[in-house]
C-alpha cells in the first residue's frame, strides 16, 4: 500500500517552510499526496509550494499561522476547507533559545508551550477525529531525543518533547485499532536552518555528522505505520541514548494499556 493509499489525497504539514519540515513536504508530495503547507512566514511557504507544484505536479496550499497563537487551528482549518486531511506532520517547535530558564522572560517559554504543545493537541484531537471515523490517517510528530531528559539550556524544550512522546505514545494505542498510524520521531542534531541560526548566535561552529533533512523525512514516512516510536540513528531494538529501546517502549504501552483496560473497560 502506498503512502496516498494509505493516508488519502491531503497532508498537513505544520513547520513546512524550511528545514526538516520542507523536506517532510517534498517527500510526502513525492509519494502523490497534495500538501497544506503551514508556517508563519508567507514568501518561504511560497517558495517551498512551488519547488514541490515542479518537482512532484501535486496541488499545495498554503497558510501563513503563528503556531504559538491560540486560534492557530482555527486558522489551519479555515486554510484546509473540506479537504480530507489524511496525514498530519507536526514539525514546528526548535528551540531558537537555547537559554536558562530564569535568564529569559516567561512569556518566551509560554510561547514555545503553546507552540509545542497547545497547538499540537488541538490539531491531533481535531483531525484524529477524522481519521478515526474514517478508518485510516496518519499522526507523525517529529520530536527530539531531548525527550528522553532535562539539561541547564533545555528545560522548555525537554518538556515540551516529553510530553509529545508521552501524547503519541497514547495516541497511538488509542488509534491502532481504528487503523490511524502514529509515531514521535526523536531526531539528533539535524543540519536545519534553525540550528545554524542557533549557533551563530552563540558563537559556535557547525558540528560534524548532522543528520541530513531529506534522510529524516524519508525515514520518518517509511517508519511511520511501525509506530509508536523511532529513534534517528539507531534501529527499533537498540536503546542508544534513550533509556529504552522503541520495541521495549512498544511492550510497555501494550502492557499499560491492557491494565488501563481493565480499570476503564476495553472501549
Amino acid at each position: 500500500m502506498t503512502p496516498a493509499e494509505r493516508y488519502g489525497p491531503w497532508a498537513l504539514i505544520a513547520g513546512a517552510s524550511e528545514g526538516t519540515g520542507r523536506a517532510f513536504a517534498r517527500e510526502i508530495a513525492a509519494q502523490g499526496i497534495n500538501c497544506v503547507l503551514v508556517a508563519r512566514r508567507r514568501e518561504p511557504l511560497l517558495a517551498v509550494a512551488a519547488e514541490i507544484q515542479e518537482e512532484s505536479g501535486v496541488e499545495c496550499v498554503i497558510a501563513t499561522v503563528d503556531l504559538a497563537a491560540s486560534d492557530a487551528l482555527d486558522r489551519i482549518a479555515a486554510a484546509v476547507g473540506d479537504r480530507e486531511i489524511g496525514l498530519f506532520v507536526s514539525n514546528a517547535g526548535a528551540d531558537p533559545n537555547g537559554s536558562h530558564f530564569l535568564d529569559r522572560d516567561i512569556d518566551v517559554w509560554m510561547e514555545q508551550v503553546n507552540r509545542n504543545i497547545g497547538t499540537l493537541l488541538r490539531c491531533c484531537h481535531h483531525y484524529g477525529r477524522q481519521m478515526r471515523e474514517r478508518g485510516r490517517g496518519g499522526l507523525l510528530i517529529i520530536g527530539s531525543g531531548g525527550c528522553y531528559g532535562g539539561g541547564s539550556f533545555m528545560s522548555v524544550y525537554s518538556a515540551s518533547k516529553a510530553f509529545q512522546l508521552c501524547l503519541a505514545e497514547s495516541l497511538w494505542a488509542e488509534l491502532e485499532p481504528h487503523g490511524v498510524d502514529v509515531l514521535f520521531f526523536a531526531l539528533g542534531a539535524t543540519d536545519t536552518p534553525a540550528l545554524h541560526s542557533l549557533l551563530d548566535k552563540k558563537g559556535l561552529p557547525i558540528p560534524p555528522g548532522l543528520a541530513s533533512p531529506a534522510d529524516v523525512a524519508a525515514m520518518g514516512l517509511a517508519r511511520l505505520p511501525h509506530g509508536p516510536v523511532r529513534n534517528w540513528g539507531t534501529d527499533d531494538d537498540v536503546a542508544g541514548h534513550a533509556p529504552n529501546s522503541p520495541d521495549a517502549r512498544r511492550a510497555r504501552i501494550r502492557m499499560i494499556d491492557e491494565a488501563a483496560k481493565r480499570i476503564f473497560g476495553a472501549d
